[in-house]
């Protein structure tokens, strides 16, 4: 009888019996596979979460651009910092720009000796060529010169800007020129490097103070300087003034009579009997909450006094254009403009934390941009309310900017997103 148990042969193979035989033998990896991948799904790094944008991404102000009111000779140009070009006249050529000149070398030395605000910045020292050319004022060499310094006086580096921009000085110029580059020929060639760095393609500079009638350029090339020039703080404060006491007492009016008028911001004038009358000038117009700034230029203006007719000229379109600006809401507060994507398919929404308004004139389009805010990273986590990034309209010193935040609570991503993603 244990002969027959012990021979019996195993039962036939049967789809059942070879089914549940592999069952047996795969289920278990398969569970083992399964716990392995879900286990590197959950602890794999989760994606830096990232700032999308649902609102429209420009806005168009209604209506016919404006036109404004050119002068009848000569040259012109009119643009808005962060907004673009409102218009030209006269052909764009390179033509002697006189003191014009003196505003790139004001934007060299406060662009490689800032000076912060409040203070004076670094000291000079008057040397003897600076005292021998500052006699020349006044006289038949025809300069404006400072005529009140003597070799070995100090001057801090805020009132040599100063006898630059307001009394026109050229003994300061070129002192300045020394002062930064050794020499004045190291100094122009970094002018006219600086021009080229600029975008301003048809201008040549061969001296720092703008006497030199081979020095050229167009209104065109100005106003893209002038565009730089409007974000230096200090150098405004200095040309918006009417005048300017110097280290000795003496009093010096600003050859710009546009200032202190009109929101006028000043910058140099510029007149020579070859160069005719020249501006470059700058405004301000007060929208919102934002002072919209606005630069020009005016070039050859011959008509007698020059100096008047460039002033006129410049006025007109300088006041046109102000009244031509305007702002127009393009979100409200509490708007939805955009959302946190948490890279596994959650979306959170983010709203502006103020109304929003575009400024800009008829028929001109301002970009409208959303970023994420100081240090670029966005949470995981974050409450109701929390800042998460910044709507900005407009480019450059006049943008407008208003910071965004969740209008719900971030979460991080769920045992299911992260379970299920893919990537």
């Amino acid at each position: 009888m244990l002969a027959d148990l012990t021979n019996n042969p195993p039962p036939p193979p049967s789809p059942m019996r070879t089914a549940v035989r592999r069952f047996k033998i795969y289920f278990p990896l398969a569970v083992l596979l399964a716990i392995i991948l879900a286990v590197v799904q959950l602890v794999r790094p989760l994606p830096e979460p990232k700032l999308a944008m649902t609102a429209k991404t420009s806005y168009t102000f209604d209506g016919a651009k404006p036109e404004l009111p050119w002068p009848g000779e000569g040259q012109a140009y009119m643009a808005a910092a962060g907004l673009g070009t409102l218009g030209q006249s006269g052909e764009q050529k390179p033509v002697p720009i006189a003191s014009v000149t003196k505003s790139m070398t004001a934007y060299i030395i406060l662009r490689d000796h800032p000076i912060k605000k409040g203070e004076k910045g670094e000291t000079i020292t008057i040397d003897k060529t600076a005292e021998t050319e500052g006699k020349k004022n006044n006289s038949t060499d025809n300069e404006s010169t400072l005529d009140t310094v003597k070799e070995g006086d100090k001057i801090s580096e805020y009132d040599a800007i100063a006898a630059l921009m307001i009394p026109s000085a050229n003994n300061i110029a070129r002192l300045l020129a020394r002062w930064d580059s050794g020499s004045q020929d190291a100094f122009v060639k970094k002018m006219n490097d600086t021009a080229k760095e600029l975008g301003m393609a048809n201008t040549t500079y061969t001296d720092p103070s703008g006497l030199d009638a081979t020095t050229v350029s167009t209104a065109e090339d100005q106003v893209k300087l002038g565009l730089k020039l409007v974000e230096i703080e200090t150098l405004l404060d200095i040309t918006k003034k009417p005048g300017w006491v110097d280290p000795s007492g003496k009093n010096w009016r600003n050859w710009n009579g546009l200032v202190p008028y009109n929101d006028s911001l000043g910058i140099k004038t510029g007149t020579t009997t070859k160069a005719g009358g020249n501006l470059l000038f700058a405004a301000q117009k007060k929208i919102g909450n934002t002072n919209q700034l606005i630069v020009g230029a005016v070039l050859g203006q011959h008509k007698p006094p020059i100096i008047d007719s460039v002033l006129a000229a410049s006025k007109q379109l300088m006041i046109a254009t102000q009244k031509s600006l305007a702002g127009a809401p393009v979100v409200k507060k509490g708007d939805v403009v955009g959302y946190v994507d948490d890279g596994l398919g959650g979306r959170t929404p983010v709203v502006a934390t103020a109304d929003v308004q575009a400024i800009g004139w008829a028929g001109l389009t301002v970009g409208i941009k959303l970023s994420e805010g100081e240090g670029g990273k966005l949470p995981q986590t974050a409450k109701a309310g929390t800042e998460v990034g910044v709507l900005t309209v407009g480019e450059g010193a006049s943008q407008v900017k208003v910071p965004v935040a969740l209008q719900g609570d971030l979460a991080a991503p769920g045992f299911a997103s992260k379970l299920t993603r893919v990537g």
